[in-house]
């Protein structure tokens, strides 16, 4: 039985470039893609990859098999999402009762949402190693997505940020209705204009939160930016552990959140 929740690892400066060199891309087309696709990051607070069960990919799969024993997991029509997070994580239990190869190629996953049915084509031999990957880190999370960019043409369109044609072939005939072009764009402008996240300060807000901070429930934005928010919820961090609470983000402060 696959366990869900591992290192969670974050996105590293090797592992981002890695995936930009595959896929021949710039960083600012990568981080636009994983800001839409994830809302920027890969992982849960509990350090479980991201996921959203898709009933009528399962319906697919299996043939309808399972439409009536439970209508939440099964049925010939996409919806029915209820909310995110470890509901989701639910909804995949409930699947994998029946049938676990086809429950976990019925989920999206991890920073770039690639589904589980696409497997081979992010580069693995069993729908179960991509999901250990999706599990490890950040690093792995992107380079199955970028390697499921290049098998299904993708990355020539977003090199040229012909931001609806990737659109079209990532997200399916109805991204419109969603506005993944407009908001692929909006994000590449972004970055251009105000620079890529820096991935120290990213790192730090993902393991804050694998820590329970802040305390007062509200979760940070994993944007890469060293807000009010998250300076303060690192002087937080550090006074629980007895350090000074600089607010400062180094090499220091990372190895005591992972500790």
């Amino acid at each position: 039985m696959l366990e869900f929740s591992g290192a969670g690892t974050a996105l590293s400066t090797g592992g981002l470039e890695e995936a930009s060199r595959a896929v021949g891309l710039g960083l600012a087309e990568v981080w636009a893609v994983i800001s839409v696709e994830t809302s920027g990051c890969g992982y849960l607070p509990d350090r479980r990859p991201k996921i959203l069960f898709e009933r009528h990919i399962f319906h697919h799969l299996t043939d309808g098999r399972f439409d009536n024993r439970d209508p939440d997991i099964s049925q010939p029509t996409a919806g029915g999402y209820g909310a995110g997070g470890a509901h989701q994580y639910d909804r995949l239990a409930a699947a994998m009762r029946f049938d676990s190869i086809a429950a976990l190629q019925s989920a999206s996953w991890g920073m770039g949402q690639i589904m589980g049915e696409n497997f081979k084509a992010a580069g693995f031999e069993e729908v179960g190693d991509m999901a250990e990957a999706m599990v490890a880190s950040e690093d792995d999370q992107l380079l199955a997505a970028t390697k499921f960019m290049l098998a299904n043409s993708m990355s020539e369109p977003l090199r040229n940020h012909d931001w609806a044609g990737f659109a079209r072939r990532y997200n399916g005939p109805d991204y419109a209705a969603h506005d993944y072009n407009g908001r692929l764009h909006a994000a590449y402008q972004r970055y251009v204009d105000g620079g890529l996240p820096d991935l120290r300060i990213r790192a730090a807000q993902i393991y804050l939160g694998y820590r329970g901070f802040p305390k007062d429930a509200r979760a940070l934005a994993v944007d890469g930016v060293m807000g009010p928010s998250t300076a303060a919820a690192l002087r937080e961090f550090q006074q629980s552990v007895g350090a000074e609470p600089t607010g400062i983000v180094d090499d220091a402060l990372i190895a005591q959140l992972l500790a």
